[in-house]
């Protein structure tokens, strides 16, 4: 049978999502978890990788099992072997035509940004952090030059798999919060870093180093040397991942403080 499950972390500690030698990604311990309760080696496939150091709020995934266990047991009894800061929210049984990664039509992330002189004690590595004061309202006229399909090459990291550049960005919105932006972007996919690298240049603009406009000349140039450097992995959040409505499947969380 195939279950799918939604699942938190935060990704301090480990070395991103994907499955490593070492054990550190936080695949290697959901497998690890899952397949304590399944009684049999269980491999686990997720709608989207997360670097060193970048969070879920909300990350789907799914797996093959021939055991036969109650829900329940896919959340608490795999909650119970994971270790801190990764929990399983939910589970359910899907047909083998669901895909967590192939199936999903629409991602989306989050990149909580602290704009305050003095750096984050209690939430470091869990929030980004400007010092100078930022223009949202500037960042927000630029982000809107980043709507509908474009090649993103200029916000692509050099090792990016991806086969094509061009993306189609569907939201592109940043929102203060007294010395918080939420700064959110749905897409129908992702190019590596290519969040942290907008979130580099939209913050270049908020300081006043560049105008709005310069996105679109970064757009056009397609040259990843031209953009402001990659900003840091510690406020991204993968929050949203939207499928076909024929599966009946959430699309994000409401439990986390940042929603």
């Amino acid at each position: 049978m195939r279950i799918v499950i939604a699942l938190e972390y935060v990704g301090v500690g480990f070395c991103g999502w994907q499955s490593q030698p070492s054990g550190c990604g936080v695949q290697d311990a959901l497998e690890a978890a899952v397949s304590a309760i399944a009684g049999e080696k269980v491999g686990v496939t997720a709608a989207g990788r997360t670097d060193t150091g970048v969070h879920a709020a909300f990350q789907v995934a799914h797996f093959d099992t021939a055991a036969n266990r109650p829900l329940t047991a896919w959340v608490r009894g795999v909650n119970s072997h994971l270790p801190h800061g990764v929990a399983v929210l939910w589970a359910r049984q899907v047909d083998d035509s669901f895909h967590a990664r192939f199936a999903a039509i629409e991602r989306g992330y989050r990149y909580v940004l602290l704009n305050h002189p003095v750096r984050p004690g209690l939430e470091g590595g869990r929030v980004g952090w400007h010092h100078r004061p930022l223009d949202e309202k500037a960042m927000n006229a630029a982000a809107a030059h980043l709507i509908g399909r474009h090649d993103f090459s200029a916000f692509r990291a050099a090792e990016c798999q991806a086969k094509s550049p061009v993306k189609e960005l569907r939201l592109a919105r940043i929102e203060r919060r007294g010395d918080y932006l939420l700064c959110d972007f749905r897409a129908d996919g992702f190019l590596h870093h290519m969040v942290r690298n907008l979130m580099g240049s939209l913050v270049h603009i908020g300081v006043g180093n560049q105008p709005p406009e310069w996105l679109v000349e970064l757009l056009a140039g397609r040259d990843r040397t031209r953009a402001a450097p990659t900003f840091d992995a510690a406020g991204l959040y993968l929050t949203h991942i939207r499928y076909p409505s024929g599966f009946a499947l959430p699309e994000t969380s409401d439990r986390w403080p940042f929603a």
